[in-house]
């Protein structure tokens, strides 16, 4: 969807005015140096749309950037914010990108695209998702975003896609959680493994991880000489999840034998492969935390243990 924000009326050439001390750049296009463009919100923004169609999104943003000084008080200028913070995604340049989705969000925080610039700055997190091995920073904070649409804003038309994404990310999150567990089992730090395993199960309901987490921590309540706490992990996996591989893979353990791998079978794929991060944001439409609450299984295991 493009923004589709012109006027009816025609823009006379010569209402356009240029006034510089050390040079000008012309209104319409012609080569100059910048210093100040003078126009109407109808020149400015027109001219803004015409560069973005060009995908000049470097020079769109100085007339939508005019638009917002020059015209503060008008309805263009909220929307003007928005489409610099769109062209500079569009450009790639996610940082700026944020910065300028937070000052709108700032300046005009009952506007109605507020939805749409969440949703965007959601967007701009996650194209600097990686995978599970990398800083999770991006992840989580695209999730988060995601969510707050899809809670936030349910009727929103990018609520939908909001919570898909979300789940993506949520998954993805759980793996990173599964992958420094696993790499502080490889360590021998069974402690520090243990503690990740729980993130996983206490926060993340639903996970196909969480299976695997209960057995993990069997696996460093065993080679930590701690076998009732590993027997009570595998009760609670046989209670929950009784069909599952990896309860067979505790049993297995408790009597003496290991029949399990070492590295998590199933790891979690970077949302940077697949379909969904390849969708591009549109733009602004025409008219308009992680949760702290444990789940019920994360309240189960502290019952437990």
């Amino acid at each position: 969807m493009r923004p589709c924000l012109r006027t009816a009326a025609v823009v006379p050439v010569c209402a356009a005015l240029v006034v510089g001390g050390c040079g000008s750049l012309n209104l319409f296009g012609e080569d100059a140096d910048e210093t100040y463009i003078e126009g109407s919100v109808e020149q400015l923004y027109n001219r803004a749309m015409d560069l973005m169609e060009k995908r000049e999104f470097a020079e769109a943003t100085k007339f939508f950037n005019e638009v917002d000084r020059q015209h503060p008080y008008s309805v263009w200028a909220p929307r003007s914010q928005l489409m610099v913070a769109y062209a500079n995604y569009q450009a790639k340049d996610f940082e700026t990108a944020r910065l300028t989705i937070d000052r709108f969000l700032r300046l005009n925080p009952a506007h109605r695209d507020v939805p749409y610039a969440h949703y965007l700055k959601a967007l701009s997190f996650f194209q600097d998702v990686r995978d599970t091995k990398r800083d999770p920073g991006p992840t989580r904070a695209a999730y988060e975003e995601f969510t707050l649409v899809a809670e936030r804003f349910p009727s929103s038309k990018y609520a939908d896609d909001s919570r898909r994404k979300a789940n993506v990310l949520r998954d993805h999150l759980v793996g990173h959680e599964m992958e420094v567990g696993l790499f502080y089992q490889g360590k021998n730090q069974h402690l520090a493994a243990i503690n990740r395993f729980k993130t996983v199960m206490q926060e993340y309901q639903g996970s196909r991880y969480v299976p695997e987490a209960l057995h993990r921590m069997t696996e460093s309540y065993v080679a930590l000489g701690l076998r009732n706490e590993a027997q009570r992990t595998t009760a609670v996996l046989g209670r929950h999840f009784a069909k599952s591989q990896w309860y067979g893979h505790s049993q297995a353990l408790l009597k003496g034998k290991r029949t399990s791998p070492v590295r998590a079978a199933t790891p979690a794929a970077a949302p940077s492969g697949g379909t969904e991060k390849k969708e591009a944001a549109k733009a602004p439409p025409k008219t308009a935390e992680k949760s702290s609450k444990k789940s019920w299984f994360g309240r189960l295991f502290d019952r437990i243990f």
